[in-house]
């Protein structure tokens, strides 16, 4: 495929780095290079097949509306924009197109968000919920996507919306823990990313799995597929 990575911040050069690894065509372009979406028009993502963005929440509204208006597929790993989310939905659907979203495109912490849902029925049985997130210093949002995917999860199966303490400190890829404390016991689950490398590998597979599909999807829907 002709993958477009909009980004050149670590992640995106990680997905770029593991996409040519895969055997597809990469195209990969700075904030610099995409001022007002200069990079985005019809003409020039005519031989794209699909866009993956990880860019920053100011900039990825207006990334998403450009690819829908191309036509294009697209896979959006940054977080922020959430609050617009059924905008997105209706773009998507309106211009025909497909696109794949998601608070962490690390396979590990899709399944970590399983082990959440089942951990979240002991909200039932009386147990206090916090949940604790800690990233580099150079992160833009707080609390994180994933983060707050984890409080939604629980909030689902257990009718509380635990609050959520943020970290921004050194280099730290990303942990994410929740407690999960009664009288009788405790519990703790802890996801903790070694590098970028499950987010970069995540959404390369979500690009592969999108080509030739339309809809709005999110990663942890349909990661078991890919």
């Amino acid at each position: 495929m002709n993958i477009l990575v909009l980004g050149k911040g670590k992640t995106g050069a990680l997905v770029a780095e593991m996409a040519h690894a895969r055997g597809h065509s990469i195209t990969s372009v700075s904030s610099a290079d995409n001022a007002s979406g200069a990079a985005l028009t019809a003409e020039k993502l005519a031989d794209i097949d699909v866009v993956i963005d990880f860019t920053t929440p100011h900039a990825v509204l207006e990334n998403i509306s450009a690819v829908a208006r191309a036509g294009k597929r697209m896979v959006v790993g940054t977080t922020g924009w959430y609050g617009e989310m059924d905008y997105v939905r209706k773009l998507v659907e309106e211009h025909k197109t497909g696109l794949i979203w998601g608070s962490n495109f690390s396979i590990g912490v899709n399944i970590f968000f399983e082990a959440v849902r089942s951990a979240a029925a002991a909200a039932n049985f009386g147990y206090a919920i916090r949940i604790l997130e800690r990233h580099h210093a150079q992160k833009k949002d707080a609390p994180s996507g994933t983060a707050v995917t984890i409080q939604q999860i629980i909030n689902e199966v257990g009718g509380v919306k635990p609050e959520i303490t943020s970290i921004r400190e050194g280099e730290t890829v990303g942990t994410h823990v929740t407690f999960l404390d009664s009288e009788n016991d405790s519990m703790m689950l802890v996801h903790d990313a070694k590098s970028r490398r499950g987010f970069a590998e995540g959404a390369v597979r979500a690009a592969e799995w999108l080509d030739g599909k339309t809809g709005f999807y999110e990663f942890k829907d349909i990661f078991r597929e890919m």
